[in-house]
């Protein structure tokens, strides 16, 4: 079953119609060189019938190559099989035309060769069998199974000839096969990754693709949306489904399907863009992003906004002209129709989808999180981080960590996204400080302190709100969780940061340094970033009794050498943070009291 890499390039590069007429002229070859054979008669009699059957069949199939669509695969598996054994056969029987007794004996022709030969005969006649039942399924119409026998090609691997039924069948059977087909395909690649690498590189993937867009049928929509998802575990297969350019046919069930369809179709998104890169951009391309928010803001803000958003996304699908418009318009007022009668349980399955892939989407990606920011998506995010819980709330914070992590690194998205003036970014921040204070699950806590870090240059001197809750995690019973508050206030107390005195000086009168000293005893994760932190405050607010009464100078000089040394950059800190301790303990700059906040 396995052919070297030059076959099987051979054989992909071919039209079927010309590799079965090599076939055919083989088989006649064969014919012409048994009536000139003078030894082994008999043997090669019977490979005469052999061949004659092979013809039969081959003849017989012809009319598959003009009258069925093009799925080829098991063809040229089959076929190149069997050219090789039909040139050995030609081979073996032109060796009996032979006269001589010694040429006889010199090419030691044998009866056992002849019994390999025909049980290579008989296993292609049993492929043939094989692959014309397969092919037939599409031209009996009365016909509407499967075939799932097994052909001798396949005998070490049967996994291989269900799966070219199974997509043989998604080209050839009616609908009602297909669906079930997609759904046995779902199955068989839910049991491993093998299965799944197989489905895709035989071909699968685009008749699925092509099943996906059949809109009056939404259980195939789905069964072809479920068994996609169940592909795109891993980069290569995302990235196939990308290169058949599937994104475009994904994203426009978005617009016209009912929500189940929604549901299914929207975590293939999030998986293709979790795994692969270049799936994430192609979504962005197609504008993913619009449909997303209007569907995760559906009964989360007023209809104005949900008709601007819907307007935008055709827009930006660049439908033009006026009745296209109107028509995508009232297409979404049907679905919203529809949508309000669904169970409350569905509603909240797709909105929680929706967050996810728009988190997958903005995941380490710039330009989706700057797209995403151009919707009311920073604002319908926030409100869903007030008044869910759970994986949706969990799924809608990741996605505002996602964009500030954005934010920190670039300016005019900081700009833009998170002005001191704006709604949406009060609005978030507001969200942010409530869970940092009130949540008691850490996986809730880290991602809002993250957050909160990230946006720390986006924090005029006056916002010491921010500050306080970062503080007081400090004292969090979580490792992680201190460890996170002291990386976020450092990127407060920053030299990066412009206001980096201010918010120093903030830090201590909020108590920070107590706790921070305790952290010195923790893991070395947590010693790292509170000796940064401590160098900062130091740096920036030496003259500040309360670095004195709490021992830092003493706390740098006798930090863990080995944590030190493994990082140049905290070496020079400490530098700097003990030369300012010591120009104010020998009086150079004037001392300042701690003023503690209520």
């Amino acid at each position: 079953m396995d052919f070297t890499a030059g076959e099987d390039h051979h054989h992909n590069q071919q039209p079927i119609d010309h590799l079965l007429s090599i076939l055919l002229l083989l088989s006649d070859q064969i014919r012409h060189a048994i009536t000139d054979s003078k030894s082994y008669k008999l043997e090669c009699t019977e490979v005469g019938k052999l061949i004659d059957h092979l013809s039969k069949m081959l003849r017989s199939f012809v009319r598959f190559t003009t009258t069925t669509p093009s799925y080829d695969r098991p063809v040229r598996r089959v076929f190149s099989d069997l050219t090789r054994n039909l040139t050995r056969a030609l081979t073996l029987v032109r060796k009996c035309r032979r006269r001589s007794i010694f040429l006889r004996v010199v090419t030691i022709v044998s009866t056992s060769e002849f019994r390999k030969m025909f049980s290579l005969l008989d296993a292609s006649i049993g492929d043939m069998k094989w692959l014309i039942s397969i092919y037939d399924v599409g031209t009996d119409k009365s016909d509407t199974g499967v075939v799932l026998s097994l052909p001798p090609i396949a005998s070490n691997d049967p996994i291989i000839a269900w799966v070219w039924s199974y997509i043989s069948s998604l080209y050839l059977s009616p609908l009602s096969v297909k669906i079930e087909v997609a759904n046995e395909l779902c199955s068989l690649a839910n049991d491993n990754d093998r299965n799944k690498k197989m489905i895709a590189e035989e071909g699968g993937i685009p008749p699925l693709l092509k099943l996906l867009k059949e809109e009056s049928n939404f259980e195939a929509q789905i069964a072809a949306a479920v068994t996609l998802f169940n592909l795109v575990n891993n980069e290569d297969r995302a990235r196939l489904v990308t290169g058949e350019l599937g994104v475009p046919v994904i994203v426009q069930c978005l617009h016209k399907a009912p929500i189940r369809v929604q549901v299914s179709v929207v975590k293939l998104i999030a998986r293709m863009a979790e795994n692969d890169e270049v799936s994430q951009e192609a979504f962005a391309r197609e504008n993913v992003i619009r449909p997303l928010v209007t569907l995760l803001s559906f009964d989360t803000v007023d209809n104005l906004y949900e008709r601007q958003s819907i307007h935008s996304v055709f827009k930006m699908n660049k439908i033009g002209s006026m009745a296209n418009s109107s028509s995508a318009t009232t297409t979404w007022s049907i679905n919203r129709k529809e949508r309000e009668n669904e169970p409350s349980e569905l509603k909240l399955e797709l909105k929680t989808c929706c967050a996810r892939a728009l988190w997958m989407l903005s995941r380490g990606n710039l330009a989706n999180s700057k797209l995403l920011t151009e919707t009311k998506g920073l604002l319908v995010l926030a409100k869903l981080i007030e008044t869910e819980t759970g994986e949706l709330q969990t799924n809608c914070l990741m996605n505002v960590m996602e964009i500030a992590a954005a934010a920190e690194s670039n300016p005019e998205l900081r700009r833009a996204a998170f002005r001191t003036n704006s709604p949406a970014a009060k609005a978030v921040v507001d969200q942010l400080l409530r869970l940092i204070q009130e949540s008691e699950i850490a996986g809730i806590k880290i991602p809002a302190i993250k957050s909160i870090g990230s946006l720390a240059r986006t924090f005029p001197a006056r916002e010491t709100r921010v500050i306080g809750p970062l503080v007081k995690q400090l004292s969090h019973q979580n490792p992680e969780v201190v460890t996170e508050a002291a990386i976020a206030l450092g990127k407060f107390a920053s030299p990066d940061n412009f206001l980096c005195t201010e918010h120093s000086k903030t830090i201590i009168e909020f108590d920070g340094v107590i706790p921070l000293m305790r952290l010195l005893r923790g893991n070395e994760r947590t010693q790292l970033h509170a000796l940064v932190l401590l160098c900062y405050l130091a740096m920036h607010a030496g003259n500040n009794e309360a670095l004195v009464q709490a021992r830092v100078l003493t706390a740098l000089e006798g930090a863990d050498k080995s944590i030190v040394g493994q990082h140049s950059q905290l070496r020079q800190l400490m530098m700097e943070a003990i030369h300012q301790l010591n120009m104010y303990h020998a009086g150079v700059i004037p001392s300042q009291r701690v003023s503690h906040s209520p």
